[in-house]
């Protein structure tokens, strides 16, 4: 870092006093850490598949040549370690801070799995207590050199999006979705969340879009036709991405081995999230 001037109102590090001085309630990250963009990744509901895409964007990203990490704020229901293989792994750390473990491809991940004897282990843990462990990966973790954090957070509009939104640096969120109608409707609860919240929204993701028939490759839209495209009209919001249906996602989480990801899929987002380096 730079030697700080202590003008915050013309500086654009992300340091304690400048957080501090706009918002009571920020975090600041590690004396150690070097974070250039936080992205939250987002879903009004669970089941829409919010951890794979969120996955998908740090494997895209890291392909596309920037240092990527995930902050796994899913304390409940953390699924990422297992998306990357990361089992048995052992934190090190030091009297400044934890060192997160890092991916067959350099990404660094930290979450809960990774700090427990069993995964299938349930945290019955109350909303405070989740609501600060999510502070400690940010404040007690040395984030090295990372171009984009992304956080993956629970669904819902509860304690932890509310934690996130007003404790750490955001740059924004990606909101992810499913076609069904019920799902557009609590999507939107997201998208409303986040206006409320002054948070910008980067775009909208919806997976599960269609499936494409391996036979003459029609797309079917399972689950009916996507209200994605009204929403973001009405919101004047991009759809940065339409993700299909495709059981080698789910058998690539599954495995550990979603970096063996070959579809292009995640493109456009790269492309919008590139955009932010011309901020």
């Amino acid at each position: 870092m730079s030697e700080c001037n202590h003008d915050c109102s013309t500086c654009k590090s992300k340091c304690g006093e400048a957080g501090a001085a706009a918002n009571p309630f920020y975090v600041a990250p590690n004396a150690l850490s070097s974070v250039k963009h936080v992205i939250g990744v987002v879903s009004g509901k669970g089941g829409v598949g919010k951890s794979i895409v969120t996955s998908m964007l740090a494997v895209a990203m890291q392909r596309a040549g920037y240092k990527c990490a995930i902050l796994d704020a899913d304390i409940t229901g953390p699924s990422i370690p297992r998306a990357f293989g990361l089992r048995d792994v052992e934190i090190t750390g030091t009297e400044d801070g934890m060192i997160p473990p890092t991916s067959k491809t350099g990404i660094e991940i930290m979450s809960l799995n990774l700090l427990v004897d069993d995964e299938a282990k349930p945290v019955v843990w109350r909303g405070p207590v989740i609501a600060g462990t999510v502070k400690q990966f940010w404040s007690d973790v040395i984030w090295n050199d990372v171009d984009y954090m992304f956080v993956d957070m629970p669904p819902g509009t509860g304690d932890v999006p509310l934690t996130v939104f007003q404790s750490l640096p955001l740059d924004g969120i990606v909101i992810v979705g499913s076609p069904q109608e019920l799902v557009s409707m609590i999507v939107e609860k997201a998208v409303n969340m986040a206006k409320l919240m002054n948070v910008r929204i980067l775009g909208l993701v919806e997976n599960m879009s269609y499936f494409v028939c391996p036979d003459c490759g029609k797309k079917i839209s399972v689950y009916g036709e996507s209200g994605i495209d009204r929403l973001a009209e009405e919101h004047q919001l991009p759809v940065i991405e339409k993700i299909p249906i495709d059981p080698r996602l789910a058998h690539m989480c599954d495995t550990g081995t979603i970096e063996l990801m070959q579809d292009t899929y995640m493109q456009n987002a790269v492309k919008a999230l590139c955009e932010l380096e011309g901020k």
